[in-house]
Protein backbone atom coordinates (compact mmCIF):
# COMPACT_ATOMS: atom_id res chain seq x y z
CA UNK A 1 0.00 0.00 0.00
CA UNK A 2 2.08 2.84 -1.02
CA UNK A 3 2.04 6.32 0.54
CA UNK A 4 2.79 9.67 -0.94
CA UNK A 5 3.05 13.15 0.76
CA UNK A 6 1.59 16.37 -0.88
CA UNK A 7 3.47 19.53 0.15
CA UNK A 8 2.81 22.69 -1.42
CA UNK A 9 4.16 25.25 0.04
CA UNK A 10 5.52 29.33 0.38
CA UNK A 11 7.26 30.98 3.38
CA UNK A 12 6.99 27.96 5.46
CA UNK A 13 10.49 28.36 7.10
CA UNK A 14 9.29 27.90 10.84
CA UNK A 15 7.47 24.55 11.04
CA UNK A 16 8.38 22.89 7.12
CA UNK A 17 11.47 20.85 8.33
CA UNK A 18 9.71 19.57 11.46
CA UNK A 19 6.42 18.52 9.45
CA UNK A 20 8.36 16.46 6.58
CA UNK A 21 10.90 14.76 8.99
CA UNK A 22 7.88 14.25 10.93
CA UNK A 23 6.22 11.69 8.45
CA UNK A 24 9.38 11.35 6.28
CA UNK A 25 9.90 8.04 7.32
CA UNK A 26 6.12 6.59 6.53
CA UNK A 27 5.70 7.46 3.18
CA UNK A 28 6.92 6.71 0.20
CA UNK A 29 7.81 9.90 -1.46
CA UNK A 30 7.08 13.35 -0.98
CA UNK A 31 6.02 15.95 -4.08
CA UNK A 32 7.21 19.36 -2.09
CA UNK A 33 6.82 22.16 -4.29
CA UNK A 34 7.02 25.30 -4.01
CA UNK A 35 5.09 28.73 -5.04
CA UNK A 36 7.42 31.15 -4.47
CA UNK A 37 8.89 31.83 -0.89
CA UNK A 38 11.18 34.50 -0.22
CA UNK A 39 12.17 33.41 3.09
CA UNK A 40 14.57 30.10 3.67
CA UNK A 41 11.74 27.71 3.08
CA UNK A 42 13.60 27.11 -0.42
CA UNK A 43 17.03 26.43 1.84
CA UNK A 44 15.22 23.86 4.20
CA UNK A 45 14.06 22.08 1.26
CA UNK A 46 17.30 21.63 -0.38
CA UNK A 47 18.21 20.33 2.78
CA UNK A 48 15.64 18.17 2.90
CA UNK A 49 16.60 16.83 -0.30
CA UNK A 50 20.32 16.51 0.51
CA UNK A 51 19.08 13.89 3.53
CA UNK A 52 16.37 12.59 1.18
CA UNK A 53 17.27 12.52 -2.28
CA UNK A 54 15.08 9.56 -2.57
CA UNK A 55 11.90 10.33 -1.73
CA UNK A 56 11.79 14.42 -1.80
CA UNK A 57 10.69 15.58 -4.78
CA UNK A 58 11.33 19.45 -5.33
CA UNK A 59 9.47 21.89 -7.82
CA UNK A 60 9.47 25.43 -8.11
CA UNK A 61 6.69 26.64 -9.48
CA UNK A 62 6.28 30.37 -9.13
CA UNK A 63 3.66 32.40 -7.29
CA UNK A 64 0.24 31.17 -7.33
CA UNK A 65 -3.19 33.32 -7.50
CA UNK A 66 -5.72 31.53 -5.00
CA UNK A 67 -7.13 30.33 -8.31
CA UNK A 68 -3.87 28.97 -9.37
CA UNK A 69 -3.06 27.06 -6.22
CA UNK A 70 -5.85 24.58 -6.87
CA UNK A 71 -4.08 23.95 -10.13
CA UNK A 72 -1.11 22.95 -8.33
CA UNK A 73 -3.02 20.57 -5.93
CA UNK A 74 -4.44 18.88 -9.48
CA UNK A 75 -1.06 18.62 -11.07
CA UNK A 76 -0.05 17.12 -8.03
CA UNK A 77 -2.60 14.66 -7.78
CA UNK A 78 -2.15 13.73 -11.56
CA UNK A 79 1.55 13.36 -11.08
CA UNK A 80 0.94 11.12 -8.14
CA UNK A 81 0.98 7.17 -8.51
CA UNK A 82 0.65 5.79 -5.30
CA UNK A 83 -2.56 3.90 -3.68
CA UNK A 84 -3.04 6.88 -1.44
CA UNK A 85 -1.92 10.46 -0.39
CA UNK A 86 -1.56 13.00 2.95
CA UNK A 87 -2.33 16.35 2.61
CA UNK A 88 0.30 17.77 4.16
CA UNK A 89 0.81 21.32 4.78
CA UNK A 90 4.34 22.90 6.02
CA UNK A 91 2.84 23.85 9.37
CA UNK A 92 1.02 19.76 9.94
CA UNK A 93 3.75 18.41 12.80
CA UNK A 94 2.74 14.17 13.23
CA UNK A 95 3.52 13.14 16.60
CA UNK A 96 5.35 9.39 15.86
CA UNK A 97 2.68 7.27 17.33
CA UNK A 98 -0.04 9.28 15.59
CA UNK A 99 1.08 8.74 11.79
CA UNK A 100 2.63 4.95 12.95
CA UNK A 101 -1.29 4.46 13.99
CA UNK A 102 -2.95 6.46 10.72
CA UNK A 103 -0.20 4.36 8.17
CA UNK A 104 -1.21 0.90 9.95
CA UNK A 105 -4.85 1.37 9.21
CA UNK A 106 -4.19 2.28 5.24
CA UNK A 107 -2.26 -1.15 5.55
CA UNK A 108 -4.71 -3.17 7.19
CA UNK A 109 -7.99 -1.43 5.82
CA UNK A 110 -6.87 0.77 2.81
CA UNK A 111 -8.51 -1.55 0.34
CA UNK A 112 -12.04 -1.12 1.59
CA UNK A 113 -11.74 3.07 2.67
CA UNK A 114 -12.07 6.15 0.58
CA UNK A 115 -10.42 8.09 3.47
CA UNK A 116 -9.13 8.92 6.54
CA UNK A 117 -9.59 11.82 8.99
CA UNK A 118 -7.49 12.45 12.25
CA UNK A 119 -8.07 15.32 14.54
CA UNK A 120 -5.85 18.55 14.88
CA UNK A 121 -4.20 20.20 17.94
CA UNK A 122 -3.81 23.73 17.08
CA UNK A 123 -0.99 25.58 18.91
CA UNK A 124 -2.26 29.64 19.46
CA UNK A 125 0.40 32.71 20.62
CA UNK A 126 3.10 30.04 21.20
CA UNK A 127 3.49 26.09 21.65
CA UNK A 128 3.12 26.23 25.20
CA UNK A 129 -0.75 27.20 24.53
CA UNK A 130 -3.51 25.73 21.95
CA UNK A 131 -6.94 27.06 20.85
CA UNK A 132 -9.80 25.25 22.66
CA UNK A 133 -11.79 22.72 20.75
CA UNK A 134 -15.19 25.25 20.64
CA UNK A 135 -13.54 27.14 17.96
CA UNK A 136 -13.12 23.78 15.39
CA UNK A 137 -15.49 24.28 12.73
CA UNK A 138 -15.34 20.77 10.41
CA UNK A 139 -18.03 19.34 10.37
CA UNK A 140 -17.64 15.65 8.91
CA UNK A 141 -20.79 12.72 9.68
CA UNK A 142 -22.58 14.80 12.32
CA UNK A 143 -18.79 15.65 14.43
CA UNK A 144 -18.00 19.01 14.85
CA UNK A 145 -14.45 20.30 15.52
CA UNK A 146 -10.71 20.30 15.21
CA UNK A 147 -10.23 17.44 12.43
CA UNK A 148 -9.62 16.78 8.53
CA UNK A 149 -9.59 14.20 5.83
CA UNK A 150 -5.81 13.86 5.23
CA UNK A 151 -5.25 10.55 3.61
CA UNK A 152 -6.96 9.79 0.23
CA UNK A 153 -7.23 6.75 -1.85
CA UNK A 154 -6.00 7.82 -4.90
CA UNK A 155 -7.90 5.25 -6.46
CA UNK A 156 -10.76 6.78 -6.38
CA UNK A 157 -12.95 7.01 -9.57
CA UNK A 158 -12.40 10.46 -11.92
CA UNK A 159 -10.88 11.91 -8.28
CA UNK A 160 -10.10 15.79 -8.52
CA UNK A 161 -9.03 18.68 -6.83
CA UNK A 162 -11.36 21.99 -7.19
CA UNK A 163 -12.93 25.29 -5.63
CA UNK A 164 -9.76 28.21 -4.82
CA UNK A 165 -7.09 28.28 -1.86
CA UNK A 166 -9.08 28.34 1.68
CA UNK A 167 -12.31 26.41 0.20
CA UNK A 168 -10.37 24.12 -2.10
CA UNK A 169 -11.49 20.28 -1.63
CA UNK A 170 -11.09 16.75 -3.84
CA UNK A 171 -14.19 15.41 -4.86
CA UNK A 172 -15.23 11.99 -6.90
CA UNK A 173 -16.05 11.71 -10.45
CA UNK A 174 -19.83 12.57 -9.30
CA UNK A 175 -18.59 15.55 -8.01
CA UNK A 176 -19.24 14.40 -4.62
CA UNK A 177 -16.77 15.73 -1.96
CA UNK A 178 -14.58 13.07 -0.63
CA UNK A 179 -16.01 13.97 2.94
CA UNK A 180 -19.50 13.94 1.41
CA UNK A 181 -19.11 10.02 0.45
CA UNK A 182 -20.57 7.09 1.92
CA UNK A 183 -19.65 7.21 5.97
CA UNK A 184 -18.94 3.43 5.31
CA UNK A 185 -15.98 4.17 3.23
CA UNK A 186 -14.51 6.53 5.67
CA UNK A 187 -13.38 6.03 9.04
CA UNK A 188 -12.02 8.18 12.05
CA UNK A 189 -8.57 7.21 13.54
CA UNK A 190 -7.27 9.02 16.76
CA UNK A 191 -4.19 10.03 15.49
CA UNK A 192 -3.54 13.59 15.54
CA UNK A 193 -1.22 16.20 14.60
CA UNK A 194 -0.05 19.50 15.82
CA UNK A 195 -1.33 22.06 13.40
CA UNK A 196 0.63 25.80 13.45
CA UNK A 197 -1.72 27.19 10.87
CA UNK A 198 -2.49 30.64 13.49
CA UNK A 199 1.00 30.75 14.26
CA UNK A 200 3.67 32.96 12.19
CA UNK A 201 4.93 30.65 9.96
CA UNK A 202 7.78 32.61 8.27
CA UNK A 203 10.60 34.51 9.55
CA UNK A 204 7.85 37.22 10.69
CA UNK A 205 4.34 38.71 9.67
CA UNK A 206 5.55 40.48 6.76
CA UNK A 207 6.78 37.79 5.15
CA UNK A 208 3.91 35.92 6.10
CA UNK A 209 1.49 38.34 4.58
CA UNK A 210 3.69 37.63 1.02
CA UNK A 211 1.41 34.43 0.79
CA UNK A 212 -2.14 35.09 -0.24
CA UNK A 213 -4.61 34.68 2.80
CA UNK A 214 -2.60 34.30 5.15
CA UNK A 215 -3.04 37.01 7.60
CA UNK A 216 -6.86 35.18 7.75
CA UNK A 217 -5.15 32.50 9.52
CA UNK A 218 -2.89 34.52 11.86
CA UNK A 219 -5.00 35.41 14.95
CA UNK A 220 -4.30 36.65 18.23
CA UNK A 221 -5.66 34.86 21.28
CA UNK A 222 -5.21 33.49 24.70
CA UNK A 223 -4.96 29.48 24.44
CA UNK A 224 -5.26 27.03 26.90
CA UNK A 225 -2.31 25.64 28.45
CA UNK A 226 -0.35 22.29 27.49
CA UNK A 227 -0.82 20.09 30.86
CA UNK A 228 2.93 19.82 32.36
CA UNK A 229 2.33 16.06 31.68
CA UNK A 230 1.88 16.75 27.98
CA UNK A 231 4.19 15.64 25.45
CA UNK A 232 4.94 17.36 22.05
CA UNK A 233 5.50 16.08 18.54
CA UNK A 234 9.19 14.37 18.77
CA UNK A 235 10.66 15.65 15.64
CA UNK A 236 10.75 18.77 17.33
CA UNK A 237 13.58 18.08 20.37
CA UNK A 238 15.41 16.36 17.01
CA UNK A 239 18.32 17.63 15.50
CA UNK A 240 17.82 20.72 12.85
CA UNK A 241 19.68 22.76 10.60
CA UNK A 242 20.95 25.90 12.30
CA UNK A 243 19.64 28.52 10.33
CA UNK A 244 15.95 26.56 11.33
CA UNK A 245 14.26 29.26 14.01
CA UNK A 246 13.62 27.09 17.66
CA UNK A 247 9.84 26.02 18.25
CA UNK A 248 9.86 26.85 21.46
CA UNK A 249 9.64 30.83 21.45
CA UNK A 250 7.24 32.08 23.76
CA UNK A 251 4.88 35.06 22.68
CA UNK A 252 5.94 38.41 23.00
CA UNK A 253 4.58 41.21 25.28
CA UNK A 254 2.95 42.46 22.34
CA UNK A 255 1.14 39.95 21.50
CA UNK A 256 -0.13 38.57 24.95
CA UNK A 257 -1.54 42.48 25.30
CA UNK A 258 -3.07 42.06 21.36
CA UNK A 259 -4.71 39.13 22.59
CA UNK A 260 -6.16 39.76 26.16
CA UNK A 261 -8.18 42.29 24.85
CA UNK A 262 -9.08 40.30 21.83
CA UNK A 263 -9.89 36.40 22.72
CA UNK A 264 -12.93 36.98 25.03
CA UNK A 265 -14.66 38.77 21.98
CA UNK A 266 -13.50 35.25 19.99
CA UNK A 267 -14.84 33.20 22.36
CA UNK A 268 -18.18 35.06 22.30
CA UNK A 269 -18.68 35.33 18.87
CA UNK A 270 -17.71 31.35 18.03
CA UNK A 271 -20.40 30.48 20.72
CA UNK A 272 -22.74 32.58 19.42
CA UNK A 273 -22.43 32.35 15.72
CA UNK A 274 -21.85 29.25 13.80
CA UNK A 275 -19.20 30.76 11.56
CA UNK A 276 -17.88 29.35 8.25
CA UNK A 277 -15.25 26.44 7.29
CA UNK A 278 -13.16 27.79 5.07
CA UNK A 279 -11.49 31.16 4.56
Amino acid sequence: MKLWAHTLVRNEERYLWFAVMSVIDWVDKVLLWDTGSSDNTIKIIRELQKKYSSKVEFKEIGEVSPEEYTKARQAMLEKTNSDWFLVLDGDEVWWEDSIKKATDVLRKEGEELDSIVVPMVYPIGDIYHYQEEAAGKYEIDGRVGHFAVKFINRRIPGLYTSKPHGQHGYYDANNILIQERSSQKRKFVNAPFMHFTHMIRSSGLKEDRRVPKRDLKFKYELGKKFPLDFYFPEVLFKERPSFIPSPWQRMSKNYFFKAFWQSPLRKIKRRVFRGKVGY
